[in-house]
């Protein structure tokens, strides 16, 4: 392999099984940095583009959205960064800006700078996650709750005294939830998990977390008589959306990361979003911009706290196994993460 070519996990055509070769590195473009990509978060949605052959087009095809290096250039008019910076950053799925591989394009926009505190494992948990719970929360729009965001003037502890409630709180998207939640003042903030995760999403902000075996309306009807106007559903099942629109008031908001199974007359007013957590999206960016412009500050701060991780073996060999486990629903509470530069 030239020193021009690095190596990626590619799905050589739809469907296709995972295969490690060998590519050309990309050159930024304006705007653009590339990174030495050191860390890989894994999400969901890709085992399931390359299962079911949806979102890509043109094979041979790169994905992943989540990862963390080192700056290795930056394309014109970016001031922002420089080679040998420590950044996280949100990819899309297009060969030189996925995250499957050794060397990855990124747009300036939407990368941050890592605190000293944080490894490059902690920072590719954040991206997706982050930016799914901050669209779901305060996009206006087809996507969002349309909620206040904690940037935005006056914003900061809005709605204190008002109820949320997050379905799966122990995964990507829920443990940010909460922690933004709690940056906008929600009290009392209620997560469902299994019982093993009780203590971590407290210490993330939850105030009262409910077994997720347990049924869900009556207990948050203990918790609180006040009226819950956003239900954020990270799980997605028929049961937990049946479960989500039945505790939202009347004119309030249910948000999915999954596509709704309650039909169009749901009935009192209540509104149902299917989030989209990419900042690429136009109506997204605003959202975006504002999340990554202060990523680093909040991270920094201790405001928001990275997922747990488990890193895989392997570097990107390791990749389909780990997402193999996240089909099978075998992972709980941690944020599964590929070392790049560890292929051999």
């Amino acid at each position: 392999m030239s020193s021009a070519e690095q190596k990626a996990l590619f799905i050589p055509a739809k469907q296709g099984d995972f295969v490690v070769r060998a590519t050309s590195i990309p050159t930024p473009g304006p705007g653009e940095l590339l990174v030495k990509v050191h860390a890989i978060g894994l999400n969901p949605l890709e085992w399931k583009i390359q299962k079911y052959g949806f979102a890509v087009e043109t094979y041979p095809a790169i994905i992943g959205t989540d990862f963390s290096g080192v700056v290795e250039s930056v394309g014109e008019g970016v001031t922002s960064f420089q080679k040998g910076d420590k950044v996280l950053c949100g990819g899309r799925w297009e060969n030189k800006y996925a995250s499957f591989q050794q060397f990855a394009l990124a747009a300036a926009d939407f990368a941050a700078q890592i605190p000293s505190s944080i490894s490059f494992e902690q920072a590719a948990a954040i991206p997706t996650g982050v930016a799914t719970a901050a669209i779901g929360l305060y996009q206006n729009g087809t996507f969002g709750a349309g909620l206040t965001a904690p940037w935005e003037q006056d914003g900061k502890g809005k709605y204190e005294g008002k109820p949320l409630l997050i379905l799966g709180g122990a995964g990507s998207v829920g443990s940010y939830a909460i922690q933004l939640a709690k940056l906008s003042g929600f009290s009392p903030i209620i997560a469902t998990a299994s019982a093993h995760n009780s203590t971590y999403l407290q210490s993330l902000g939850a105030t009262h977390v409910i077994d997720r075996s347990l049924d869900t309306a009556a207990e948050v009807a203990k918790i609180t008589s006040a009226p819950v106007e956003v239900v954020f559903d990270t799980v997605g099942s028929a049961q937990t959306q049946q479960a989500a629109l039945s505790v939202v008031a009347a004119g309030g908001a249910v948000i999915l990361t999954a596509q709704s199974t309650l039909g169009d007359a749901v009935g009192e007013g209540k509104k149902v979003r299917t989030t989209f957590g990419s900042p690429y999206v136009p109506p997204n960016r605003d959202v975006g911009l504002a999340l990554y412009s202060r990523v680093a500050e909040y991270l920094q701060s201790g405001a928001i706290q990275p997922n747990k991780t488990e890193v895989l073996p392997n570097g990107l060999d390791g990749i389909a196994a780990g997402l193999d486990r996240l089909r099978e629903g075998k992972v709980s509470g941690v944020k599964l993460i590929a070392r790049p530069q560890e292929t051999a």
